[in-house]
């Protein structure tokens, strides 16, 4: 059989989480409130309600399907408020750092299950909500946007499958028609007319996916044959239904300023409000741009870039990439390194796709095709994966990946920000016109922030919003409308994930200034990314508590 439908580390983490639970709970029988502020007595008590509050969270599951109806999620939101009674209304100070720091990740996340319920309410008005495949892995510890339970993680899977995997994948599909009949009733009230008009962009993804299995897995087993058939009949209904509905959809699809900031402080624990983020999207627009300029100035006399031509020299390229890298972080003692690392990376090295003459492919190929080495700091994603498998965190909250996206400022954050940091470090030395790529990409990732956040304060719809992303995206490299629209149909599914590029690069480089100071004559960068990644991927105000031991205001008294 297939190891497991979810990452190993998941996996590591979701055992150690249950087995400690259950042993918890034998000798520590459920209570109201039983230490300082009505929460857990210890760390221990804490790790046990952590693996009981996941069980919660997730929905009944009938014949495979799970239940999201108005009153299931009713009745969750009722009960909501006992799990935040026994975690209490804060940590006690006898706790170390690191102990108080998982209390406050739990927290976000029933502050996440709160705010769901509340305001963004998935289930009710988000159609991309009841996708179920996905083909491959996210580069992030969990699915980007809001995800829906019982998902279908095909990579996971080994092919050709075995008889067990062709019979539970089978049993798993056949659970779609009946789930997209529960969502027809589910979103009958949505109003959401942008996230309504993503919705058949995301099924006709999911229906290419089907496609794609079902050509893969042809003959294995008839049953799974027959569930992949009506799971893309159901599907390709669910968008015809999309679209008759979609005139009569017609209200707005973000949270909103207040809600935004809300969000961004007490489930993402971000530190900033709505306006700050535009202001500082703002400002790494302009810098990025103006930087991108002078240095166009400075390369004048140079020749442009070329983009990799074939097949062969983009595997021969690419790989003496990952080598040169690796040799970078050891070399410049930039991090410590691993065996594992060399792998993790060149596996994900990818491979050539033909373009004609200025035709332009996905935005990060541009990049990418131009020099690897450029974008290849963002693709430290995978050694945090690899990281999070090898070497997971010993607190199995942290060990686990946060619900509801709170990850993504640390994670796209330290990948989004090193590519600016190992550029001024020297990796891209001898290739002046590379330079320019960075920046190039920091002006995307700002552009396109500025559009969501726009989104959600209303202060653009969805139109004026891919205009805007297109429109600050150097050279022309974003010209596909309709890969904007997704971007930003996810920005809005998930509050907080388009700026968290630049606001988790923003804190990073903030909490590295900061540990310079303290460290003084001590301060290398090495000691500083060793640490950092020591404490897990989690945010980075958390990060900072323990590394300098600053504690953030938007944490509280506790």
């Amino acid at each position: 059989m297939a190891r497991s439908r979810l990452r190993p580390s998941f996996i590591l983490a979701g055992i150690a989480v249950l087995a400690l639970a259950f042993v918890l709970v034998q000798v520590a029988p459920d209570r109201e409130g039983s230490g300082a502020m009505g929460g857990p007595d210890s760390h221990a008590d804490l790790v046990a309600l952590f693996g009981q509050w996941r069980e919660f969270e997730r929905p009944a599951f009938m014949d495979g399907v799970p239940d999201y109806s108005a009153a299931a999620m009713a009745r969750q939101q009722q009960e909501l408020p006992r799990w935040q009674a026994r975690l209490g209304s804060g940590v006690p100070e006898s706790w170390s750092v690191p102990e108080r720091i998982d209390w406050h990740l739990v927290r976000a996340e029933m502050n996440g299950l709160d705010f769901d319920h509340r305001v963004r309410r998935p289930w009710a008005r988000d159609p991309a909500f009841y996708v179920t495949i996905f083909a491959a892995e996210s580069d992030v510890p969990a699915h980007e946007g809001a995800v829906i339970h019982g998902w279908i993680d095909l990579w996971t899977y080994d092919y050709p499958l075995s008889e067990a995997d062709a019979a539970e994948l089978a049993g798993r599909i056949g659970a779609i028609p009946a789930l997209l009949e529960q969502a027809r009733e589910n979103l009958a009230d949505s109003n959401a007319r942008d996230l309504w008009l993503a919705g058949p962009r995301a099924f006709r993804g999911q229906v290419r996916d089907l496609d794609d299995l079902a050509a893969r897995v042809a003959g294995t087993s008839a049953a799974l044959d027959r569930s992949i058939a009506d799971a893309r009949t159901a599907s390709e209904a669910f968008i015809a239904w999309l679209e008759e509905e979609a005139p009569s959809r017609t209200g707005p699809s973000g949270v909103g300023r207040e809600n935004y900031t809300w969000y961004m402080q007490n489930v993402h624990l971000v530190p900033y409000s709505w306006e700050e983020q535009v202001t500082i999207m703002r400002r790494e627009l302009a810098r990025a741009h103006s930087s991108m300029r002078l240095e166009e100035n400075r390369n004048r006399h140079l020749p442009e870039l070329e983009r990799i031509a074939s097949a062969e020299e983009y595997d021969r390229r690419l790989n003496e990439s990952v080598d040169r890298y690796m040799r970078f972080l050891d070399e410049e003692e930039v991090e410590t390194t691993e065996e594992w690392m060399d792998p993790a990376l060149r596996a994900v090295n990818g491979s050539f796709t033909p373009a004609e003459p200025g035709e332009i492919r996905n935005f990060f190929s541009e990049v990418n095709y131009r020099d690897p080495d450029a974008f290849r700091p963002h693709m430290h994603h995978w050694i945090e994966l690899a990281r999070m498998r090898v070497d997971p965190h010993a607190s199995p909250i942290r060990a686990t990946p946060s619900l509801y996206n709170i990850f993504d400022s640390r994670s796209e954050g330290l990948a989004t920000g090193v590519e600016e940091m190992f550029m001024h470090l020297g990796l891209l030395e001898g290739s002046p016109r590379s330079r320019e790529l960075t920046w190039i990409m920091l002006a995307q990732r700002a552009a396109r922030a500025l559009s969501g956040l726009y989104l959600h304060g209303e202060v653009f719809d969805m139109e004026e919003a891919v205009a805007h992303a297109m429109k600050w995206t150097p050279r022309g490299w974003l010209p596909d409308g309709a890969l904007v629209r997704g971007e930003q149909s996810l920005y809005l599914r998930q509050p907080g994930y388009g700026t968290s590029y630049v606001t988790g690069k923003v804190q990073i480089e903030e909490l590295l200034s900061e540990y310079a100071i303290q460290e003084g004559g001590e301060f290398s960068v090495k000691r500083f990314f060793d640490a950092f990644y020591d404490v897990g991927v989690i945010p980075i105000v958390l990060t900072r508590w323990e590394m300098i031991g600053e504690k953030d205001p938007i944490l509280g008294a506790n």
